[in-house]
């Protein structure tokens, strides 16, 4: 770990300071060709993409990130945090307020400092962390302000991973995999969803160990039997049986980047999710070949859909196609493959494809990918088969 601050142990940021110099030069482009005077970056995602700092203590009020061309950023942070932020961030110049009533006026402060009051200044409108009561403390003190929405600015720079990004990506999903295997090599009949939780992290814990690498906890959700009609349920002691479903959805983090991916598994034999998971292998070999620089992401969603449609059976499919992927397992604003989605993919953008279909009886099952996208189309970064388990 790269330690800026080193006077307290084990903080600091895991990535050189030159590589968040990096990614705040590309935001700051952007900034440009968005004709913005300034961006204020509040999504925790975003905020630990371009300082280090996860946005953790921003659940009080906003931690803006204040961007502008030409200068060095500024963080606006509750006075509590201030030290948290210094040791795990790479930002010099640190503003405090104290109370949650503050931040309008001590955050317009720091623009109207810098000339900003009455400038086009960008804000995260569409993610987590800025909301409307927030929105109207800085126009009660700025009057003046235009305020656009720049909600998909920093998502859009950091879809295209750099090297110590895709380092970090490959990290992770190899702690998918190993998750992947666990799972497959642990389903017996009378093992809880918790039970499997635990052989998970105890799998995951014990390589994390040996390498020597810093792994966070995986997101992970895991359902059996009945319990596959429920999306995104937390395990609980529930048991598997025979002839009964078994569903993952679990990425394993590295410094914040996690690499997710769908794996399914039937103990014994189950018709109706075995024909869904069918399916979804279709879908996911239709969509990865479609992958290609200067493909919509709208285009790509069309490539599944198109399966399911020759299928007859569209109704099976009811969310999105998938989004891009890096730190924060889904941040609200990112670039997201759905019907008419305009965004381009570009070489360097890596993309989490859950493919999970609704059965009539409501089972929820499929099979997903994880790609990077290259000159040449799409490399899978799971080592695991996206075919159905059998145990």
């Amino acid at each position: 770990m790269a330690n800026i601050r080193s006077a307290i142990p084990l903080t600091g940021v895991p990535f050189p300071r030159s590589e968040y110099e990096r990614r705040q030069h590309k935001v700051l482009e952007a900034v440009t060709r968005a004709r913005l005077d300034a961006l204020v970056v509040t999504a925790n995602g975003h905020l630990r993409y371009l300082s280090g700092y996860d946005g953790s203590g921003a659940y009080f009020a906003p931690f803006p990130l204040i961007l502008r061309p030409g200068r060095s950023p500024i963080y606006v942070v509750r006075e509590y945090d201030e030290e948290v932020v210094r040791s795990y961030s790479c930002i010099d110049e640190i503003i405090t307020y104290t109370h949650q009533q503050d931040f309008g006026k001590v955050c317009a402060d720091v623009l109207r400092q810098h000339g900003l009051h009455s400038k086009w200044v960008g804000f995260e409108l569409g993610c987590w962390g800025f909301a409307p009561a927030d929105v109207n403390a800085l126009q009660a003190q700025l009057p003046d302000l235009k305020i656009s929405d720049a909600t998909r600015l920093v998502s859009s720079v950091a879809a295209v991973k750099g090297e110590l990004e895709l380092e970090c990506m490959r990290d992770a999903m190899r702690m998918t995999d190993l998750a992947v295997r666990t799972f497959q090599g642990s389903l017996r009949e009378g093992v809880t969803e918790l039970e499997m939780a635990a052989a998970i992290a105890a799998a995951i814990k014990a390589e994390a160990s040996n390498a020597g690498d810093e792994f966070g906890p995986a997101p992970a959700t895991i359902l059996f039997g009945e319990r596959t009609k429920l999306p995104h349920a937390a395990p609980t002691q529930h048991p598997i049986r025979n002839n009964e479903p078994a569903f993952l959805e679990i990425g394993g983090s590295k410094h914040g980047y996690t690499a997710g991916l769908v794996r399914c598994a039937v103990l014994g034999r189950h018709p109706e999710t075995e024909s869904l998971h069918t399916l979804a292998e279709e879908v996911i070999e239709a969509l990865v070949a479609a992958i290609k620089p200067g493909t919509s992401a709208g285009q790509m969603d069309a490539a599944g859909r198109e399966v399911l449609k020759r299928s007859g059976r569209q109704g099976v499919f009811r969310q999105r196609t998938g989004y891009q992927t890096g730190i924060n397992w889904a941040e609200r604003g990112d670039l997201s493959l759905e019907p008419c989605a305009e965004e381009i993919l570009t070489v360097g953008m890596t993309l989490h494809m859950p493919n999970i279909l609704c059965s009539e009886n409501g089972y929820l099952f499929g099979v997903g990918a994880h790609v990077l996208v290259t000159e040449h189309g799409a490399e899978l970064l799971s080592h695991t088969p996206p075919t159905l388990h059998h145990a």
